[in-house]
């Protein structure tokens, strides 16, 4: 805990028992007090790695929910055990878990809501692999959304985030996507719904076993995410109105 608050890491994981282990012995154990691991049925023994290292709460899906419906898998647990804080951190260790600390104290001392780590602010992304139509594609889409949602980030694309649990029970991520496009309609809920980001330069890694979607998959989320920014744009104007930007008002 921190300033009396809940902490809970949960690890949304597909085939990551490679790399399991060395992430989760970097999640610095002395703050956080749940780590909550989602297997989104995976063909190798993540779960096996998962109760070896000793995580308490394992969720199993029996069916490929896909990597929003793991997610919402992670964050309904979470606040089942009424954790104040939420981060989410691939265990694919893509993302050092050794920025957890920083990102966890500026929602504990109520600096902001939420965090993201953020690979293009410094020379994360190309330095740790990122492939150059990636990098391109991540700069122009952050762009163009920053213009149709009216903010400021450096990307929208990162999977390392953290929560306030107020911003969760608020947003209805449930309505999202089970896609990869969840991340992006997280990100236009929490804005709707009137919360701040903040976000830190965070390094990142790119290898063999590092989750990655291939170029296909990249055009879907693309045009996902453009498709996402509008809607935000037109539900400000009063033009149209969409389910994922319901907002909860009891918690």
């Amino acid at each position: 805990m921190i300033n009396n608050k809940k902490i809970a890491v949960v690890l949304p994981a597909y085939n990551a028992a490679k790399t399991l282990e060395i992430t989760y012995n970097e999640i610095p154990m002395d703050i956080v007090d749940e780590v909550i691991l989602t297997d989104d049925k995976s063909s190798d023994e993540t779960i096996q790695v998962a109760k070896k290292l000793g995580i308490t709460h394992i969720i199993a899906h029996e069916q490929n929910k896909g990597y929003g419906g793991n997610q919402k898998s992670c964050y309904n647990k979470a606040l089942e055990l009424n954790a104040d804080i939420v981060v989410m951190l691939h265990p694919d260790y893509q993302y050092t878990p050794k920025l957890l600390q920083s990102m966890i104290f500026l929602i504990a001392n109520n600096v902001y809501p939420v965090v993201l780590g953020s690979r293009i602010l410094g020379k994360g992304a190309l330095k740790g692999g990122m492939p150059v139509y990636k990098y391109i594609a991540n700069r122009l889409l952050t762009f163009t959304q920053n213009v149709l949602i009216g903010q400021k980030l450096s990307e929208y694309h990162t999977g390392y985030r953290a929560f306030s649990s107020e911003v969760l029970q608020k947003i209805s991520y449930n309505n999202n996507s089970d896609d990869f496009v969840f991340d992006n309609q997280m990100i236009a809920q929490i804005f709707y719904a009137g919360f701040e980001i903040a976000e830190i330069t965070c390094p990142t890694k790119y290898f063999d076993e590092a989750s990655s979607i291939n170029f296909g998959r990249s055009m879907k989320y693309g045009f996902g995410v453009l498709a996402t920014s509008l809607k935000y744009f037109l539900q400000k104007r009063g033009l149209k109105k969409y389910k994922i930007f319901e907002i909860n008002t009891k918690s």
